[in-house]
Order: C-alpha cells, then structure tokens, then sequence
C-alpha cells in the first residue's frame, strides 16, 4: 500500500483536484490488487486443502504437488488448482500410511490451445462469485477466434429437466421462459449430460429438425456448442456458447471451449449450493404469494448423518439476510451464507431441536431496520421455526403491527381464490381461513370439517381417489395435491386441495397444512379451448369436403382434351391448371366447339369467387353461352342475356368476366366481344400484340349493359391465346407488368408443335399459383388459305 500527501506542496492550502483524483485511483487499484490477491490465495488454499483430504499429506507437500503437476501439464498454478477442485473425488479413509501423492490424486486432463487465454480465465474465475457472474465471465474471456455472442448455463434437476442458472448475452425475457426446460428428447444440452460428450449444432436447417433450438427466433443463433462440465464419471452442469455466426466450429475452436468447460468445474463445485435447485416451482410460487419474510430450509447432513448446514428452498418477497439480498436471490444458498455468524446463535441450536423434536422454536425479539410502506423503520422482530416434514420453516414476525400483514394475506387469498387450511389430527382441531368457506360455498356458520370429511364434498365420480390420497396423507404422510369437483350453488366447481402432514419423532402425521384453490376459471377457459380447436377442425373438414365437392363437379362439367383440337382449320390446345394454394375451387372455364356452319365457337371466362356457387355459375353461363350462339344470337347479344341471367340468378351480386371469339375459316374472319375480360394476345411474324379491346363491363354489375364488337383477320403462322386472369395477375403488383410478362415469354418460346403450350406456362408461372388458370392456345396453319 503506497501513501500520498492529501495536499500538493505548490498548491498552498488548496488541494489539487487532478492529483486527488490520482491518488484515489492508486487505492483503488492497490485495493483491487488486493482483493484478487487474496481471492487467488483462497483458492490456491482450498486446492491444497483438497489434496490433503485425498492423501494425508502436509500442506508444504500439497502446495509442491500442485506446483510439479501444473509445470509438467503446462499450466499456470491457478488453472491447476481450479481443475484439481473441479475433479475431486471422496477423501480416504483414516489411517491410510504414506499415499503416493500422483496416484491418490485425480488426473486432471485438459486440452490447451491458447494458454495465455486459459491463463487469464483462470484469474478472472478468482472474481466469479455467482453462476451467473461466471456466464458474463466467460462470454467476455474466451479466446479470440471461439468466441460467442450468448452464453447459456444449465444444471440438471434432480427430475431429469435442466434449471437456468447463469446467462449473458441473452435477454431477461428470453431467460425467463427458458428457465426450466422439462425432460423433453431433443434438447441439446440434456443430450450432452447423458452422453457425457459435447453437442455441436453447425447447420440450423437440419439442427432445427432434430433439437429445440433456443432463440426468438432461433435463426438468431447460426451456430451453438453444448459442452458438458465433467467430473470424475458425471456431468451436472452444461454450458452453452451461442454464436450468429454460422458453420462448423474450427477444431481448435472445439478444444479451447471443451477446455473451458473443464476449467470451470471447479468454480462451479465452489458454490454448487446454486446449482442443485432443491425448491419445487409450485412450493416457491406459494411463497411468492405469502406476505412476511420467510424462507424454506432443508437440511444437508455431513457424512456422519449430522446437520452441517442447510440450503434455502423457497423464500419469500420479503425476507433477506445479511449482505442484503431478497426474495428469490436466496434461493440455493446455504444458510451460513446468508448469515455466517448464525453456528454460534441460538437460533442454530433452536433450528435443530425443531428438526429433530418437531417442537416449534421462538427465539428472543430483536430489533432490525426494515423498510415499511416505502420507509426505513427499526421494527422488533422474533424469529419462528417449525418443522414441515423433512423441511424447516424460518419466520420472522414483526410485531410492530399486523393489520397490514393481515390485509395483505387476505389479499392474496381473495386474489388468488385460495384459503389456507390446518388439521390438527390429534386434538381434531381445524383452522381454516374465511377463503376457504368461499371456496368450498359453504356456510361459516357451520364450522370447518375434519380432513377425512372433505371427499363428502366431491362429486361422485371423484370421491374415491380423494379419499384414497386423504388416508395416504393422514395414516403414511404422504403429501397431497389432487384436484377434484364439488357440486356448489352456482354449478359445478373445480378445485384443488394441497396439503402435507407434520410427523412426530416416530414418523407419525400429527398435523396437515395445506391450501384450497377454486380453479373453475381456468378450467372453463381451457373448455372453452377445446371446443373453439373442435369448431376449427369440424370446419376445416367442411371446407375440405366443399373443395371435394367442388373439383370433382368442375371435373365433370369441364372435361379437357387429351391431345390438341383441329377446328374451322385451326389447331387448339387447351390448358386448365387450377390454384395450388387456398382451399377453393375457382369458377374459371372455357369451351371451344365447331359450329354447324363450320364456323369455330371460342370462350374463356371466369367467375367470380370460389367453391360450390362458383362451380354451378360456371357451368350456366359456360352451357347458355353455346346454345345462344349455336341457335343465331350474335357475340354482344348473348353477353347482354348472359347478363341478365346472372342478375336473375340466386346470387344476384355476382359477377363474371368472358371473352366470345366466332372464327369463319372461309374469309379468315375472327369477331369478338368482351366483358371486363382481358384481352386476346396475337403472335404474327414473331412479333406479339394485344388486340384493342371493344367496349363491354364485366357481367353482372349493371342492368344496362352495353357490349361492342372487333374483327381481325388472322394469316397463316397467327398464333391467337385467349386465357383468364390468373395467368397475369400476381398479389401486390399492376395487371400490366403481368401483361408484359406473358408478352416477353411468347416471344422468347418459339415451339410450334404440339404440346408447346406447356413449357410455356411452366416458365411463366414459377411459384404457388394463388388462382386457376385456363388457355386457348389458337394457331392457324401456314397452309391454311
């Protein structure tokens, strides 16, 4: 520690800002250096006091042993203790004579690629203090070429599934709903603790098919590595190295994170109380609820059977300990954590005469400074224990005043819709909470009801197995959570009952606590659930009979030619292609018959809408428009019945576009009429053109209509397409560039034999097909005359 004058002696009386500020940096520094100093020193000490516990020997030899095994392995004396720590393994038996120290030890193998890199993670590690100060360590000290945008920590649950315990580079809200991942297959992480091998996932396209990625999105992460922490023959925790990078991780990228796995089980052995969460979610969710401070312990016993210390399990909002944490930052700590000096209290030996008798323990009052209502205030406090099984719980009570306390609680339960209940199954007395006659619609007036009572209130059917799990609870002390159904004035209702007992010395239940919960609710809403997925399905299944329906009726009114049709001298292909997306069945048609004249009788139209109705439209004004014009009407007469009948039909808002073509081979005439339709597209010479369109509206929108004809005269080597709109058309963009677009395609394909017609359309309708689509593909022979 240097020292400094507080006052620059050419500054008179006046110290000197700038050389404050250095001298205060220098402390601080010297401070830092300090406490990495003696942090370093503490895990050099543990590392000797392991290797004393696992040979006997003394702490001058431990310290050479550790220094020869870290110059033979290449490593730094830190990194050496952290794996030695990392690996350890049950200390021998007393009496052992004279160990051989490399044999007693474990090896403590590890991978280096950049030992520079390894080397500063080792003294970084010395700062570490939570799981979670370990992810933001290593996503800032991996060596450069490995390293990771996210890194995620998992610890195994006693069940099987995986807690979150540390995480950096991810978002609160993401960690949150990846706290607690279930036993699934699938999961990375959980296959990496089986196999006791890491998992590289390096192509999320087929990584996504066979695991569930983390990530919202997952695309968010190209690229993760799941390494398993191994000691000995186990591994517990897992770390995940998250990158947006995509591809192969580098071998040597590979060795380095397996190495820092490695390197990091000793951190992790040195505050494991984390990373065994012991609290089950549903026990601590009831403790979020409660009002005061209190905590949940359980009890670790050393190797003899006695109680060494004890981890908390669930804590309340409110309780705290020494250094000032709250609430849920308790959780996984052990006792003498939160209070180092509590071995030497009362209340240690008050907690294990709880323990061992089942006797509650009230300690002496004392004063702590509390904030209340948003204020610090010096309340009296008294410290409760009782024993709730195998658990204890730790109250503090203030007896300032309990009427906030007591609101707070009733709040709860009102909000909650639960009461909390108390059977005494000695004096057979019961206590329950005004809640609990709410929820059981019962009158207070007649009192509460013995434990082995409550199946009376459940309907029949579930009766039975309530009275099964009351008996394993009152006789054996078997918890109980179990829902059931009570037959209430406003209908049936669905509950759930949670209890445990409280046993004697003997083991035997002399006490249940529990709670009751009204989930009539959320049981309607998951009802109502269900029949909204089955309305959905039984509609789906009309939609897909409808489109049955529809495709097979349009098979049958619209039948299509095998092979091109020779008419009026002209050869025809013809081509229906209908929509690949929507479940609908469109209304577009077309026909193309010889006339008893010899003239050639041409039609494209298109409905609109889809499904049934669209079908049968089609079919009345495909089947009217030939017979108009078979018995003599003219193009523009039969558009304008055409209209009327649509006007007149059942749906009288529907509408229709068509096109009429009438061809007389004789004069190589083609006259045509149009309503709303767009329009033909002539081929001649190898040039294209869209013929000018007479006047006509759409079919159905007016009761006036007014219908024009055009002629043109087609030459031999004329290529005439008529077709509907979806062979144009496309969402988010104007008709025209789909005009040019069948324009350039033409010209571009210059087959003229049969079956042209299809390559045509395969280029030009690449993608999903949103709508149907129908062609006359019309030619005129070069040896027509």
């Amino acid at each position: 520690m240097t020292s400094e004058p507080a006052i620059p002696p050419d500054s008179g009386t006046a110290p000197d800002t700038a050389a404050l500020a250095k001298i205060v940096a220098r402390q601080r520094a010297e401070m830092d250096r300090l406490r990495d100093q003696a942090a370093t020193s503490t895990v050099v000490e543990r590392a000797k006091g392991a290797v004393m516990a696992l040979t006997g020997c003394s702490p001058d030899a431990a310290g050479e042993e550790l220094v020869k095994r870290a110059k033979t392995a290449h490593r730094t004396l830190l990194e050496e203790c952290w794996l030695t720590l990392g690996a350890l393994v049950p200390p021998l038996s007393a009496g052992t004579p004279e160990p051989d120290l490399h044999a007693a030890l474990p090896e403590t193998t590890l991978v280096r690629h950049d030992t520079t890199d390894l080397g500063r993670l080792g003294k970084a590690l010395v700062r570490v203090g939570t799981p979670q100060d370990l992810a933001r360590c290593l996503l800032e000290h991996l060596s450069p070429g490995a390293e990771a945008d996210a890194v995620m920590i998992y610890a195994r649950l006693p069940a099987g599934g995986l807690a979150l315990i540390g995480h950096a580079g991810i978002d609160e809200t993401l960690a949150a709903q990846w706290r607690h991942v279930p036993p699934l297959s699938g999961i990375a992480a959980l296959e990496a603790l089986r196999t006791r091998e890491p998992r590289w996932l390096e192509d999320i396209r087929s990584d996504s098919e066979r695991h569930l990625l983390i990530g919202n999105p997952p695309e968010r992460w190209l690229s993760r590595a799941w390494v398993p922490v191994v000691t000995r023959d186990t591994a517990e925790v897992c770390i995940g190295f998250l990158r947006a990078q995509g591809g192969p991780f580098a071998p040597h990228q590979r060795e380095h994170l397996v190495a820092v796995a490695q390197l990091c089980a000793g951190r992790l052995r040195a505050f494991d109380s984390r990373i065994e969460p012991a609290a089950d979610h549903a026990v601590q969710t009831v403790f979020d609820a409660l009002p005061g401070a209190s905590l949940l312990l359980t009890p670790l016993r050393a190797a003899s059977g006695e109680v060494e210390d004890y981890r908390v399990a669930a804590a309340t909002e409110e309780a705290f300990d020494a250094l000032g944490r709250t609430g849920r930052e308790l959780v996984g700590l052990r006792l003498l954590e939160c209070f180092p000096n509590l071995a030497h209290e009362p209340l240690w030996q008050g907690c294990l005469h709880t323990l061992t008798s089942g006797e509650p323990y009230d300690g002496e009052p004392f004063a702590q400074q509390a904030m209340v209502a948003g204020i610090s205030e010096l309340s009296t406090y008294t410290v409760r224990v009782a024993r709730l099984g195998a658990t204890l719980a730790l109250t503090w009570i203030r007896h300032d005043s309990s009427d906030l306390q007591e609101q707070r609680l009733a709040d709860v339960q009102r909000l909650g819709n639960l009461g909390w209940t108390n059977w005494n199954l000695l004096t057979h007395e019961v206590g329950w909470s005004s809640q609990v006659y709410a929820v059981l619609d019962r009158d207070p007036a007649d009192g509460p009801l013995r434990i082995t009572a409550l199946p009376e209130l459940a309907l029949a059917e579930d009766a039975p197995a309530l009275t099964r799990a009351v008996g394993d609870l009152v006789r054996r002390g078997r918890p109980l959570a179990m829902p059931f159904r009570i037959r209430a004035a406003d209908g049936v209702r669905h509950l759930r009952v949670v209890a445990e007992a409280v046993t004697d010395a003997q083991g035997t239940p002399v006490e249940v606590h529990g709670f009751l919960q009204d989930l009539t609710a959320q049981r309607r809403a998951e009802l109502a659930l269900v029949e909204s997925e089955q309305a959905i399905l039984t509609q789906h299944d009309v939609l897909r009979t409808e489109r049955t329906l529809a495709a097979r009726l349009q098979h049958a009114l619209l039948p299509l030619p095998t092979h091109p049709l020779s008419l009026a001298g002209l050869r025809v292909e013809v081509a229906y292609l209908p929509a690949q997306s929507g479940v609908h069945v469109g209304g577009d048609w077309f026909s193309a018959i010889e006339l008893p004249d010899g003239d050639a009788l041409f039609v494209v139209g298109d409905v609109a809408g889809h499904g049934i109705d669209a079908v049968a439209t089609m079919a009345q004004l495909r089947f009217t428009a030939k017979g108009m014009v078979i018995t003599g009407s003219s193009l523009t007469g039969a558009l304008t019945r055409l209209n009327t009948l649509l006007l007149h039909s059942r749906d009288s808002h529907g509408t229709a576009t068509m096109v009429l073509a009438r061809y007389s081979p004789a004069e190589h005439r083609l006259v045509w009429a149009q309503a709303g339709h767009p329009p033909p597209l002539l081929q001649r010479a190898g040039e294209v053109r869209y013929l000018g369109r007479p006047g006509g509206m759409l079919l159905g929108a007016s009761g006036s209509p007014a219908f024009e004809e055009a002629e043109c005269r087609l030459e031999p080597g004329d290529r005439l397409m008529l077709y509907t709109d979806g062979l144009v058309e496309r969402p988010s963009e104007g008709i025209d560039r789909g005009l040019k677009r069948l324009a350039e395609a033409v010209v571009s394909h210059r087959a003229d034999g049969p079956g042209s017609l299809r390559p045509l359309l395969a280029d030009l309708l690449e993608g999903e097909r949103r709508d149907d689509v129908c062609v006359l593909d019309i030619r005129v022979p070069y040896d027509e005359i």
